[in-house]
Order: structure tokens, then sequence, then C-alpha cells
């Protein structure tokens, strides 16, 4: 049986971030966790992994060698076109909310150059992908 596990991440403001994931993610606020200098989310379906934010005193500092995907085009086989279209709607709902567009990766193949995935920080600059 595998184990439950709980992904954890800094934060200067750790409820403004755990909104913006909320958003991002379709999570919802951990029932019962009240911390002021914490915040928890869950997966309301119980399938995806915790996500809690500790306050710390410093901020993002350098690139994380540790990041989150978002996919939101499901498993392959895609649509190619189908799929850019996701990812770019994925991108300009995260955008209000306080990300920031890094970069688009192109990927190469037969048909030319197609959409992979949108580099991305969200509002304390951490790192993260739209794919």
């Amino acid at each position: 049986m595998a184990l439950h596990w709980t992904v954890g991440a800094d934060a200067n403001d750790p409820h403004a971030l755990a909104d913006f994931w909320c958003a991002a993610l379709g999570y919802v606020p951990e029932p019962g966790y009240d911390d002021p200098d914490g915040a928890s989310i869950v997966d309301p379906d119980g399938v995806g992994p915790a996500i809690g934010f500790l306050r710390v005193p410093e901020p993002t500092t350098g690139k994380s060698r540790f990041h989150v995907d978002l996919r939101v085009a499901g498993e392959p086989p895609w649509d190619w076109p189908a799929r850019a279209e996701l990812i770019r709607a994925k991108v300009a709902a995260l955008t209000p909310l306080g990300a920031t567009v890094v970069r688009e990766e192109q990927y190469a193949d037969e048909r030319g150059s197609i959409l992979g995935h949108v580099v991305m920080l969200d509002p304390e600059g951490n790192v993260f992908c739209v794919a």
C-alpha cells in the first residue's frame, strides 16, 4: 500500500498562495486546518496529495529543481491543436490570479512546431508548467 503524502511549500503569505493553488488545481482548504502561519489544501476527491504552505521570512531566491506541472490535456494520445487550446485557456485563467508567463516551449514534429508547455511563475515566484 502506498503512503499518503503531502507536498510542502515555503511561502511569504501561505493563505494567499494556498488560495492561488486551490484555484489552479481545483483543490479546497483542508477542513479543520487553522494556522495563521500555515495553510493546507486538499483534493476534494481525495485522489491527489495534500499541499501544505508554511510561512518563512525569506523570499524565493532562485529556480527550484522541483516544481508542479499542470497536465490540463490529460494523457496521450492528444489532438495537438485541442491540447494547445486547453493549455492557453488555463494560462489565461491563471494570469489574473497572479501567475506570470515566463515562456512557451515548442516541440517539433513532422507537422512543424507545436505548443509543448508554458512555463509560469506563481504569485510568489515559484516555477510551474502548464502542459
